[in-house]
Order: structure tokens, then C-alpha cells, then sequence
């Protein structure tokens, strides 16, 4: 019983919106267009910080990071007094999700070819288990580390233009031991990638552990990186790992922890999409606000004519209302198809964006949307349409009859 009384005022609701065909298209194009809008920019805005936050958790910081307490503040001045033993500080499996540990180990020196010699920061790391996708490392000449290999390098391509270094080129290595000696090492060139920042790209090489080890004289590693095959289970993996080394001299953190640069961005990112959701809920009160309005003015003679045959003024007020909402749902549904129809336009033709500022790596346009981005977008349609008719129907509930009447032709 109930059920029918409702699809009779959804019907009745339609049926005035269909009278006033005309305004009533303007207005779902409006509601349409602005859910459209908000879903585009929050799906781009999601999947540029998906490939960002990847690229970091898989090139850098790792899901977790197992280090000597206080590695992170002062590690990279003092690395020698944060060296590990090689082996692995736990098991994989003791992480309770599917993971992979790999050691890095930190070598700042000098790199020289030619008549070139420039300071280099760089990574010891495993090829087995380290790097081995576009995630972490995206090449741009040649190949990846080989796991076995020793004798080989992988540069930034700032820094392989800066060394007037390629592919095949032979790079002379120095640094200092740990006990103060010089030690040098020469490897050839085997890939030029490109890192995901433009300061990183001019100074950064990659070798593998064992030639690492070889250069610093040690046997250790500065520290482990677990990755996960799902970044979701992250806060999941960081509790078994804290309870599995309880009461060792190791310290480990998250990857949201470790990439600061990652959160200030979003952050950033996060008050520009708040901003545009405000724009578009201006826009919606305006144009909305003001259908409703010129629909109340026109149907004044039938509001009076409703109320004189018994009509309540709220019934008068909820018909109203309903129009706006079924209004907010039907643009929120054209909106959410226009916005499904461009993910799939944008899948199809693949468009590479240009690198944004201090960024040296480009990435290809996508949308990422989640269920909830929908039910926000449309409830922020719906509510906004509720709103911006409250005052018309208020008005129309509260209308003279008589002065109603006077306008019935």
C-alpha cells in the first residue's frame, strides 16, 4: 500500500517534470554535466595517484621497510652504522599475506666516464627479487638487471647524459668504505631508465647487491623492503611484522609513513577535488534553485486549485521536493553513463599525458572509480537538488489560496 502511494508521486513527479519538457532537459543536462565533471576529475585524480603511489611503494619505500632504528633520519649520512646482517630479519610467510623480501643497500660515490666524473646516490639491490617490472623501473634503453650478474649498471637517463654515457658504456664507480678507504669498481651499462622524479633521474644509478657489496666492502644490507601483491593488506602485513620481531633492534614502517612526498601531493590534489566538489554543488543550487522557482511561479493557479480540493501544504511541499530529487537521480544517472562511456574511450585510445611538474616520467590517461565514488556523486546530485528545490516548494506549500485562484484562466 505504501509502495503504490510512492510510484503515485514518483508518476505525479514525472509527470510535471515532463510538462515543462523543455526546462526540465536543461536542468538534468546541468545535473548531468556536473556529475559527469566530478566523477572525470575524481577517477583521473584516483588512477594518477594509484600509478604514483605504485611507482613509490615498488621503487623506493616498498610496502615495508625493516630497518635499524633511526635509519630514517640519519641513515643517509651515516649509513655505515645502520648496516644489517644479509640475511633476512624474518620469513614471508610469518606476514600472513603473500609477500617478498628483498635487501637494499645505499652507495653514494662518484661516477666517471671519460673525461666526466659526477656524484651518483645509488641502490644495491637483489635482480632476483627487486625491480623487475615498469612499476618499479621503467626503461628506456636496454635491459633490466640480471639476477647472477654482477658486473653491470643500470643509470637515470639525466644522469647518463650528464656522463655522455650509453648503452654498452663502460662507468667507473668510487666511494668510501666504511673504514674510511677508496674503492672503485667498473661495470658497463646495460639499461637507462627513468625514474618518477626529475632530480632522482639526474643523479641515480642502479647495480646489483653483490657488485654493492663489493664497491662498500661490506656484507650487510641497510635494509629490507617487503612487498605485497596487494597494497590494501599493507596495515595487516606491518602488525605480524611488528609482533614478529618483537624485542629485536629493528624498527618497521609502512609506506605511508616513508613517502612524504606522496602524502603532501594528495593532500594538495585532495583540496583542489574538494573544491570542485563545492563548484559543483554552487552550480546545482543556482540552476536548480532556479527551475524549481520559475516552475512554482507558473503552476500557481494549479497549487491553488489543489488546495482548495483538500490538498495538505506539506503534500504540496513533499511534491515539490520529490521533483528535485527524482531530478538529482535521473541527471545522476546520465552522468554516471557519460562518465563510464569516457573511462572506456580513454582505455581504447591510450592517450600518454606529459609528466607533471618535477616529474620525469609520463603516464597514460585513465579513470579509476570505485563504487563509492558513484553512490557519493549521485548522493551529492540528489541532495543538492533536494536542497535547491526546498525553497520553491516551501513556497509553493505556503501560497494564499485565493491569491492562487485569481490566476486560474
Amino acid at each position: 500500500m505504501m509502495g503504490g502511494r510512492w510510484l503515485a508521486i514518483l508518476a505525479l513527479a514525472w509527470r510535471n517534470l515532463s510538462r515543462q519538457w523543455r526546462r526540465s532537459i536543461a536542468s538534468l543536462g546541468a545535473v548531468a554535466f556536473s556529475v559527469a565533471a566530478l566523477l572525470l576529475a575524481t577517477g583521473f585524480n584516483a588512477a594518477l595517484f594509484r600509478e604514483f603511489r605504485e611507482a613509490t611503494i615498488h621503487s623506493d619505500t616498498g610496502h615495508l621497510q625493516i630497518t635499524r632504528p633511526g635509519f630514517q633520519e640519519r641513515g643517509r649520512s651515516d649509513p655505515a652504522a645502520f648496516l644489517m646482517p644479509p640475511e633476512p630479519p624474518l620469513a614471508a610467510d610469518e606476514l600472513g599475506v603473500p609477500a617478498t623480501l628483498a635487501p637494499r643497500l645505499l652507495v653514494n660515490g662518484l661516477a666517471s666516464h671519460g673525461d666526466r666524473t659526477l656524484p651518483f646516490v645509488a641502490e644495491g639491490v637483489d635482480p632476483a627479487v627487486d625491480l623487475r617490472d615498469d612499476r618499479a623501473l621503467r626503461l628506456v634503453e636496454g635491459r633490466r638487471l640480471a639476477a647472477g650478474e654482477d658486473r653491470q649498471l643500470l643509470l637515470g637517463r639525466g644522469l647518463a647524459e650528464r656522463l655522455d654515457a650509453a648503452v654498452g658504456s663502460n662507468v667507473v664507480l668510487l666511494a668510501n668504505t666504511p673504514d674510511g678507504q677508496l674503492s672503485a669498481v667498473e661495470a658497463p651499462v646495460v639499461g637507462l631508465f627513468s625514474a618518477f622524479s626529475e632530480e632522482l633521474d639526474d643523479a641515480a644509478l642502479v647495480l646489483p647487491l653483490g657488485l654493492a657489496r663489493q664497491l662498500l666492502q661490506v656484507a650487510g644490507a641497510h635494509s629490507w623492503r617487503v612487498f605485497l601483491e596487494d597494497t590494501a593488506d599493507t596495515e595487516r602485513a606491518l602488525v605480524r611484522a611488528r609482533a614478529a620481531l618483537a624485542g629485536q633492534a629493528l624498527d618497521v614502517q609502512s609506506w605511508p609513513a616513508l613517502a612524504e612526498f606522496y602524502r603532501r601531493a594528495a593532500a594538495l590534489f585532495g583540496q583542489q577535488l574538494a573544491l570542485l566538489k563545492a563548484i559543483v554543488v554552487g552550480i546545482l543550487l543556482l540552476g536548480i534553485g532556479n527551475t524549481m522557482l520559475m516552475s512554482v511561479l507558473e503552476r500557481t493557479g494549479e497549487i491553488g486549485t489543489v488546495l482548495a480540493l483538500g490538498h495538505r501544504r506539506r503534500e504540496v511541499l513533499r511534491d515539490f521536493l520529490v521533483e528535485g530529487v527524482l531530478l538529482g537521480a535521473l541527471g545522476a544517472v546520465i552522468g554516471i553513463a557519460v562518465s563510464l562511456a569516457a573511462g572506456v574511450v580513454l582505455e581504447l585510445l591510450a592517450i600518454e599525458m606529459p609528466p607533471p611538474p618535477t616529474f620525469a616520467r609520463s603516464y597514460t590517461a585513465s579513470l579509476y572509480l570505485r563504487p563509492a565514488d558513484f553512490l557519493q556523486a549521485a548522493g551529492i546530485a540528489c541532495a543538492t537538488t533536494t536542497l535547491a528545490a526546498l525553497y520553491p516548494a516551501w513556497r509553493a506549500s505556503r501560497l494564499a489560496i485565493v491569491d492562487c485562484l485569481r490566476q486560474v484562466r
